[in-house]
Parts: structure tokens; sequence; C-alpha cells
């Protein structure tokens, strides 16, 4: 089949879809991977569900974008799903559900790529004096946070002046909202936080705002 064929029928299950169908189809599938989990073999989970430099090195390149549907704590998927369907429903329905879910996956390589080079920035400081209590190559990280601060800082940028509730009570304007959300996630890699990845929250954050220059350069 050729590229032009296959790009076609590409074009045309996206036209029948919409962007709701899309969302769901994400949360679904990040639902069923978290009740994986609870029965699957946690070793074969820990090498195919999260990212790490032990796996990646290993050859488990496919780890860069299934760490992005793969969560071991109820408060962690549910967080993630509830930002993936407000941001994504209006990213897809401006966009279309194409470049939705292209967003999704860049998002969650991205967020793949800043943690591994900041793990990897963390071995090398720990082999140059600096010893950790914890192996920075062993960390592993999973969740869909990068892949969703890609879509909801995506919609930051380009409405900054809308307003978000915060802990869905209090009213902010986005823009705020986005200053404040990247500012904890460096605080969080200075403090040296194990247990949420600042570094993968920035790379969804350096994807959207890649994604907001070429939609303003009309690139999209």
């Amino acid at each position: 089949m050729s590229k032009s064929k296959c790009a076609c029928n590409r074009r045309s299950w996206f036209r029948r879809v919409s962007e709701g169908e899309v969302v769901l189809g994400l949360i679904i599938a990040n639902v069923a991977v978290f009740m994986l989990w609870k029965i699957a073999d946690v070793s074969f989970m820990a090498k195919n569900f999260t990212i790490s430099l032990d796996n990646f090195t290993s050859g488990r390149l496919h780890t860069l974008i299934t760490c992005a549907f793969s969560h071991i704590d109820a408060g962690h998927v549910t967080s993630n799903m509830v930002g993936l369907y407000v941001f994504g429903k209006h990213i897809g329905r401006i966009f279309g559900p194409e470049f939705f879910l292209k967003l999704y996956l860049a998002g969650a390589v991205g967020g793949s790529v800043f943690f591994l080079v900041h793990k990897a920035y963390l071995a090398a400081s720990s082999k140059g004096g600096q010893p950790m209590k914890m192996d920075p190559s062993k960390i592993q990280g999973l969740g869909a946070s990068g892949a969703v601060t890609a879509i909801m800082l995506l919609d930051i940028f380009l409405f900054p002046k809308s307003t978000i509730y915060l802990e869905f009570i209090v009213p902010v304007p986005a823009i705020l909202m986005g200053i404040y959300l990247i500012g904890k996630d460096l605080t969080m890699i200075i403090r040296g936080d194990q247990r949420i990845s600042g570094s993968a929250h920035l790379g969804g954050a350096a994807v959207a705002a890649i994604a907001w220059a070429r939609i303003r350069k009309g690139r999209f």
C-alpha cells in the first residue's frame, strides 16, 4: 500500500470519529492499563509500561509511549483523565481528532524524553561525587501527565484570558494557572521530588509550546 493511500485511509478514519470518541478511547485505554496492573505480572508491567533509563537502554523503546497510558494509583489516573476529558474535548473540537491524538502522543514522547534526560543528568552527577539514595537509571516513571500537560498548556497558550477553576472551586485566569504549573514543576526538579516527575511535565509543556508556535504560523 502506498504512503498516499495510507494517508487517505487515515484521514477517512478520522473523519468518521468525533473528538469525544477519541478522548473516550484514550480514557478507556488508560483505565484498561490501570486494571492490568492489578492482574498482570508486575515485572512484565514494569518492563513494558514504565519509562526508565534501564528500560530505554535495554531496547524497550515502546515504553516512551506505553508509560503514558500507565497508572498504578487510582487518584493519579482519575486526575489525569479528568484533565484529559476537559481540555482534550476543547482542543479536539477546535483542531479535530487527528491533531488531538497526535498532540497526546507527542506529549507522551516529550515527557518521556525529558524524564530520561533528567535521570541521565542525575546519574552522571552521582558518578561525579554526589551519591543518591537510589540509582537514577532504575527510577521508573509512568502516567499520562506529560501528554495531558501538553494538551492543557496548549489550551492555556491559545486562550490565556479564559477562566480555569483551581481544584474545581477557585476561578483563576488561565495564564496564571500556566505560570503556576510550570513554576511548580521547576520547583519539583530543583527539590528532587521523585514521586512526581516535574521533568516529564516540562516535556509536555515543551510540546505545547512547539504546537502553539506552529499554530501561530499556520502550520498545524
